[in-house]
Parts: C-alpha cells; sequence; structure tokens
C-alpha cells in the first residue's frame, strides 16, 4: 500500500502491469502512461511530467528486476510519445536509464532497451542532437553485441540517427571528434564497421568539414585499413579515397604537416593495402603541399627507398614510390644551400643539433606553411598562405644525408635503392653543393666502396657522385684558389698538379659535355685518385674486372689529362712495384684502346705543346714500371729513337745494370713478358697505329721506327705474332735503306724530337733505375720464396 503511494500519480494496476513478465500487458501499461503524460502535457504540468519519468527511471528502468526494467523501458519510451516536441526538455532523464541497459547482462532487455530509445529519438529528432556523444558510445557497443536480434535493432537505431545528423546543420563535431579518436582504435570487427560507416555519413554532409580534423583519425583510419575482414578493408579504402579527393579539391585547407609523419609510419606497413594506400597519399601531399614536405624528408626517403627494389610482386607500390621520390627530388632548390645562415641566423639564437633542428622544423610545419616556393609543380594544385602565416621552411639536409648513408652501407638492399640513393646525393651536390661537402669526409669512403658492387650501373652512378664531388668549386678548400688546392693533400702521397687543373683543355672538351658543373679539381680530386689507386692495390679483382671501365667512365666526367696526369704522378712513388706494373699496364691499355682517350692520344701524338710534353714526361716516368708499355707510350707519341734505345734495354738485350745486378743472362724473358710484346704487336696492327704503319713507307726518315719493330720481332718466339709483325716488315720497301746515316742534315723526325726539349737521356735514365727496382724486387721474391720451400723440405 504504501509503495502504491509512493509510485502516485502511476496507478496500482499500471504498476502492476508494469512489473508483469508478459510484453501485452506492460504494452498496456505503457498506453496508459502515454495518456497519463498527455494529460500532464495538456495542463503544462512540468513537475508531475518529471515525477512520473523519475519513478519510471528509478524504481522500473534501473531495478533489480529484470521485468520491471522491461516494464521501465517501455514506460519511458511511452513518455516520449506522449511529449512529442516537447521531448527535448526531458531527453536527459529519458536517455540515461535507456542507455544504462545496454550494457544488462540479458539481450531481450538489451533489445527492448535499443526499442525503447529508437521510439524516444525518433519523436525528439534534432533535439537529440546535443546528447549524440553518449548515443554514439553506447551505440557503438552494440554495434559489437554478439546477440544478433540486439544487433539488429542497434542498426535501426544507428540508421535513424545518421538521417537525423545528414538532416541536421546543427551537429557538434569539436565535441564528437575525440570521441571518434579514442572509438576509431577498437579492434573489433563490428565496431569498425560501426566507425568507418559514421565517418562515410560525416563526410557525405556538405555542413560538416571533417577535413579539418583529419589528422585525428587518419592513424586510426589506416589501422582499420588492414582489418581481416575485405568488407571492412573496402568501407575503410571507400572513405580514404573520398578524404584524398576532398583534399585535391581543397589544398589550402589542409594541414599536411600534421599527417606527415603518419603517412611515413604506414608506407613502411608490412600489409601491401595499407602500404600501397599511404604511398599514394604521399605522393598527393608531395606534389600539393610543395615545400611544406621538405622538413620530413628524411622520414619520406625512410619510407619509399626501399619500395624502388620491389618485384613485379609490388609493382604498382614501386611506381608510386617512385614518382614520390623524383617528386621530392625537385622540391630541393639552389636556395637551399643559402637558407640556414641567411634565414636562420635571424630565427634562432644559436646552431641546434640536427635531432633539435629536425624537431624545431616539425613543430613549425605543424601549421600552415609557405608551399610557393616549388616552381616544380606548375601542373598541380599548390597552395599558398597569406604573408602573416608565412613560415620558412628549411632543408633538413642533415637528417637526408643520415638516411642515404645508412641505405648505402646496408648490403641488403636492392640495386634499384641504391642507384636512387646515388642520384640523390648527386642532386644534392648539384642544388646544396655547400652544405653537402660538409658531409663529404663520412660520405667519401662508403662511396669509393661502392665501386665494387656487382652492378655496372650502380658503379656508374657512383662515379658521377665522386665525379662531382671531385670537380665541384665548393669542394675547392678555403682559402686557396684551383692552383693551390694542393697545398691541402689528404695522404702522405705529394702530388704534382697539372699546369692546368684550372683550365679546360682541348682533351677536355669531351669530359665538359657529360660533366655537370666545370672540370675545375678541386682539392678532393686528388684524394679521390689517391684513394681510387689503394682501393684497386687492396682488390686486385675489382682492378681486373672493372678497373678499365672505373678510368673510362672517369674520363668521360672528368679531365681525362688530369686523371692520367695524377694517376702517374702518385704511381711513381708507389711502393708496391708488382702493383705499380699492373695498374700501368692497364692504364696504357686504356690510354691506346679506348675511344674516350681520342683526344689525349691526339694530344700525345705530336707533342707539340708545352703541356704535352709535360703529360709525356710524367707519363713515361710511371710507365717505366712495366717495360712493354714504355715502349708503347714512346710508340703513340712517336718518339722511335728513344723506343729503340729502351729496347736495347730489355732482356735479352740489356747490359749490366748496375753492380749489384746480375749479369744480361739472368734476365730472365718471361712468359708474361713475352705475352705483353705480343699484345703490343697486336696493337700495332689497330687502327690507334695506323699512322705508325704508314710510316714505314717513308724508310728515310723513321729508320728507327724499322729498327724498333726489328728489335720486337728478334724478342718474340716462332708465334702468330712473330709471323704478324715479320709479314709487316716485309712489306717495307728497300729494306738496304733501313741502315742509319750520319747526315749532316737531319731528318724530319729528328727535327720533332729535338724540338721537343725534352732530355731522353734522362729520361732512359730513370728507366734502367725502375727496372733496377724491379729487379731487385724479383730477387728478392725468389730469395723469400726459395726459403720457404727448404721450411717446407724441413
Amino acid at each position: 500500500m504504501n509503495a502504491e503511494r509512493d509510485l502516485a500519480p502511476l496507478a496500482p494496476s499500471v504498476v502492476r502491469a508494469l512489473n508483469d513478465k508478459l510484453y501485452e500487458k506492460r504494452k498496456v501499461a505503457a498506453l496508459e502512461i502515454e495518456k497519463l503524460v498527455r494529460e500532464f502535457v495538456a495542463q503544462n504540468n512540468t513537475c508531475q511530467i518529471k515525477h512520473v519519468i523519475q519513478i519510471l527511471s528509478q524504481e522500473f528502468a534501473l531495478s533489480q528486476h529484470p521485468h520491471s526494467r522491461k516494464g521501465g523501458l517501455i514506460g519511458l519510451a511511452a513518455c516520449s510519445i506522449a511529449l512529442g516536441k516537447d521531448s527535448g526538455l526531458y531527453l536527459k532523464e529519458l536517455i540515461e536509464p535507456v542507455l544504462t541497459c545496454f550494457n544488462d547482462a540479458d539481450s531481450r532487455l538489451r533489445y527492448y532497451a535499443c526499442e525503447a530509445l529508437y521510439n524516444i529519438v525518433k519523436v525528439a529528432r534534432g533535439s537529440v542532437l546535443p546528447h549524440f556523444n553518449v548515443l554514439f558510445d553506447g551505440l557503438s557497443k552494440l554495434a559489437a553485441d554478439p546477440d544478433p536480434n540486439v544487433k539488429s535493432g542497434s542498426e535501426l537505431l544507428d540508421r535513424l540517427l545518421k538521417d537525423i545528423v545528414t538532416e541536421s546543420n546543427q551537429f557538434d563535431l569539436v565535441g564528437f571528434i575525440p570521441l571518434l579518436r579514442e572509438r576509431i582504435y577498437s579492434n573489433n570487427q563490428y565496431a569498425r564497421q560501426f566507425i568507418i560507416s559514421w565517418i562515410l555519413v560525416l563526410e557525405s554532409v556538405p555542413d560538416i568539414n571533417l577535413l579539418d580534423y583529419l589528422p585525428e583519425i587518419l592513424d586510426g583510419l589506416f589501422q582499420i585499413l588492414g582489418d581481416n575482414s575485405k568488407e571492412i578493408r573496402k568501407m575503410c579504402e571507400v572513405a580514404l579515397g573520398e578524404f584524398l579527393k576532398e583534399i585535391k579539391k581543397n589544398p589550402s585547407s589542409v594541414k599536411f604537416a600534421e599527417m606527415a609523419n603518419i603517412l611515413v609510419i604506414h608506407c613502411q606497413a608490412a600489409d601491401d593495402l595499407i602500404q600501397l594506400t599511404a604511398m599514394c597519399w604521399m605522393r598527393e601531399f608531395i606534389q600539393l603541399a610543395g615545400r611544406v614536405m621538405l622538413p620530413y624528408s628524411s622520414g619520406i626517403l625512410t619510407a619509399v627507398l626501399p619500395c624502388l627494389s620491389y618485384d613485379d610482386r609490388k609493382k604498382n607500390i614501386k611506381e608510386v614510390a617512385n614518382v614520390c621520390n623524383q617528386s621530392l627530388m625537385k622540391l630541393v632548390i639552389p636556395e637551399d644551400d643559402e637558407m640556414d645562415e641567411t634565414k636562420q641566423s635571424m630565427t634562432l639564437p644559436a646552431e641546434p643539433t640536427s635531432q633539435e633542428s629536425l624537431s624545431k622544423t616539425e613543430a613549425a610545419s605543424s601549421g600552415s606553411l609557405d608551399a610557393s616556393g616549388d616552381s616544380n609543380f606548375s601542373n598541380s594544385s599548390v597552395f599558398t598562405v597569406t604573408s602573416s602565416e608565412r613560415i620558412q621552411v628549411t632543408l633538413n639536409l642533415d637528417g637526408i644525408v643520415q638516411v642515404l648513408d645508412c641505405h648505402l652501407h646496408d648490403t641488403s638492399i636492392g640495386m634499384m635503392t641504391r642507384i636512387a640513393v646515388l642520384k640523390w646525393l648527386y642532386h644534392l651536390y648539384i642544388k646544396t653543393p655547400r652544405k653537402m661537402f660538409r658531409h663529404t669526409d663520412s660520405l667519401f669512403p662508403i662511396l669509393l666502396r661502392t665501386l665494387s658492387d656487382e652492378s655496372d650501373e650502380v658503379i656508374l652512378k657512383d662515379l658521377e657522385v665522386l665525379a662531382e664531388i671531385a670537380s665541384s668549386p665548393a669542394g675547392q678548400t678555403e682559402g686557396h684558389g684551383p692552383s693551390d688546392s694542393s697545398d691541402v693533400r689528404p695522404g702522405p702521397v705529394e702530388l704534382h698538379i697539372p699546369a692546368r687543373t684550372s683550365q679546360l683543355s682541348s682533351s677536355g672538351a669531351k669530359g665538359l659535355e657529360c660533366s655537370p658543373s666545370t672540370p675545375t679539381m678541386n682539392s678532393y680530386f686528388y684524394k679521390f685518385m689517391i684513394n681510387l689507386l689503394k682501393r684497386f692495390s687492396s682488390e686486385r679483382k675489382l682492378l681486373e674486372n672493372r678497373g678499365a671501365f672505373i678510368i673510362r667512365q672517369l674520363c668521360l666526367l672528368l679531365n681525362a689529362e688530369n686523371i692520367f696526369h695524377s694517376m702517374a704522378d702518385i704511381l711513381l712513388r708507389e711502393e708496391d712495384l708488382k702493383f705499380a706494373s699492373t695498374m700501368v699496364h692497364t692504364l696504357n691499355t686504356i690510354l691506346l684502346t679506348s675511344s674516350e682517350l681520342f683526344q689525349l692520344r691526339n694530344q700525345l701524338k705530336d707533342l707539340r705543346t708545352p703541356e704535352s710534353r709535360n703529360l709525356f714526361c710524367c707519363l713515361y716516368r710511371s710507365w717505366c714500371h712495366n717495360p712493354v708499355t714504355t715502349v708503347s707510350l714512346c710508340f703513340l707519341t712517336q718518339n722511335y729513337k728513344h723506343a729503340y734505345d729502351l729496347i736495347q734495354k730489355l732482356p735479352p738485350f740489356s747490359k749490366v745494370m748496375s753492380s749489384t745486378a746480375a749479369s744480361s743472362g739472368d734476365l730472365e724473358v718471361t712468359v708474361d713478358f713475352l705475352t705483353e710484346v705480343d699484345k703490343l704487336v697486336q696493337l700495332i696492327e689497330c687502327p690507334i697505329f695506323t699512322y705508325l704503319r704508314l710510316q714505314l713507307l717513308d724508310v728515310k726518315n723513321n729508320p728507327y721506327l724499322i729498327k724498333a719493330l726489328y728489335g720486337l720481332l728478334m724478342l718474340l718466339p716462332q708465334s702468330s705474332a712473330f709471323q704478324l709483325l715479320s709479314h709487316r716488315l716485309q712489306c717495307v720497301p728497300n729494306p738496304e735503306l733501313m741502315q742509319t746515316t750520319d747526315s749532316t742534315k737531319p731528318s724530319t723526325g729528328f727535327k720533332r724530337m729535338t724540338a721537343s726539349n725534352i732530355d731522353y737521356t734522362e729520361l732512359l735514365q730513370h728507366f734502367e733505375k725502375v727496372q733496377n727496382k724491379h729487379l731487385e724486387a724479383r730477387h728478392q721474391r725468389a730469395g723469400r720464396a726459395e726459403q720457404l720451400d727448404r721450411r717446407v723440405v724441413l
């Protein structure tokens, strides 16, 4: 009785019916409650209305008895129907107890809660929007409900709520975003599907600009993109596609910088769909935002570079990554080489570390940045900002170089990635040479090691970078002009500088066409030559397999005369005589046979200029490490008399070379020696020595040429080379005129040689001195070998 009085104005029969286990009786009670509330509305009796709602909520909906809770839910729905438009005044009181029942253990009761809330929302319509977050939170939980009836009921309620949001212009997006950001990381498939469906709805509403808040949900979207359900992945793909379309339409309102790192992370995802989608977004970001993306270059490269070596199974990712890489490279401009000093000095009190610089740049980039500086994307919708918002975008070169260096050190990366890294280094040396030369000392060793790469294409790109380092004016030591660059030498070897290192010779014209900058050699050129020869010395396979290829390419990229001059100078001081002989043989073969050395051969052929004579003397002194190559150099330069004199010094023509040397009988004619003579005879028959063969017709003026060739013939055993040279000499007219005649009138050839002002006596003495060193070295090696044999016998 007391209970009945406490539940007034509800009649006792209504209370009993609400507590009944039968749905039909509870429904009858709900109709009575509806009539009662309508009367209160007509009387404008808000106090009684609140009292009825409170009773239904506290005594029924939140009761411990399940049938009472069901009666409370249907009663609250009846109240809402009765209130009609006025239900908005009581929504908090109506909704909260219903949402509490969403967590009930009884699936039937959760279903009735869905039904009750559906009726409440249907009546209130737009008035429920202030309570949207709590409704969304409740629905997101029911979306993953294991009971199919509950899930079906929540879907009906969900569609109704979406209709209300779509038709309303008062949706509180700012208040909703934190909840969306939290819920988007759910791992439940149904919850994820629910989230994506709402994002698609909100994105489709013209009055709702979800793009402004994309940075807060983009990471979650990419995580949902990796869901196991194909349906959810497809929905997420559609949502991301819609966002990307919106970004392309309105790039000026996009917070590119705030999303850059999110894309960098997902561009490295193991899931192919996530990686491809993120890479497509990155491509659009770079092309739309331009230089705004520069502060994130190191992260972008970390993500993009490995993709360039993907096989055909990931062809799409590889192609998009390549576009990203090319587009990002175009953002680096020459002004970046000066930006730090001119701009940073006015804004920063001190120069930060590379990590601090990156973090500050990223912090500055979180707002709207100026992208108008990029002139390489005339076909893209690059946006600009007002001058008041303009922030200087600086290139994080230290971070980029660190990433490139790491990729070069990584032996597991693919060929295309290595090529891309080298292209980046070359591009940076072209666009920002002054800043890049700060990193050259650390990059130089790995660039030299890359010359041992298995791919010719990688070696070619590597040589381009090294050639740019060696020829760039920015690599000149401060305080010295080009002619003084030798004063700063990286190694113990004292280098002789060609007289024309700072000028373009005729032989360097071809190098100029291929070189990206004026082939003025800087201090790094000599360091490069020294270290290249050291590498050839330590890696004989590299010299054997790639030595000629590397040197020929360098002659295209740099000044061929400087290359040969510097290498000859370095080899002159080489302590490893065997390597010096091998290297000289390699250089001589390149000089005599390569099309890249055509102009240099012509320069040496006549020795008309002081520079050519200087080069000849420099080459000759080093060429003395290999007797046969020395003779061939004399043939090339038309020093036939000196060639004949040299042949007289060769075994078995030679006499005692020094007091410590053995007799000429000890100078063994080795197989290697005869092989080199054989190769020289073959070269004489090549087009390069056509002029020499034609000079055989002029027996009177070229007697030493014929005598020198006969000397070579006498060195050879009866072989194909012997037959070849013998047949050639048989074609010489009037052999009896081969005798050397004493004449007061010198021959034409003699005039040319004496006019050159070259001290051939001194050169011949130098040849003998070098050969003595080689003889002593051979004796020492033979002695060591004999001692070793004795130890083995003992």
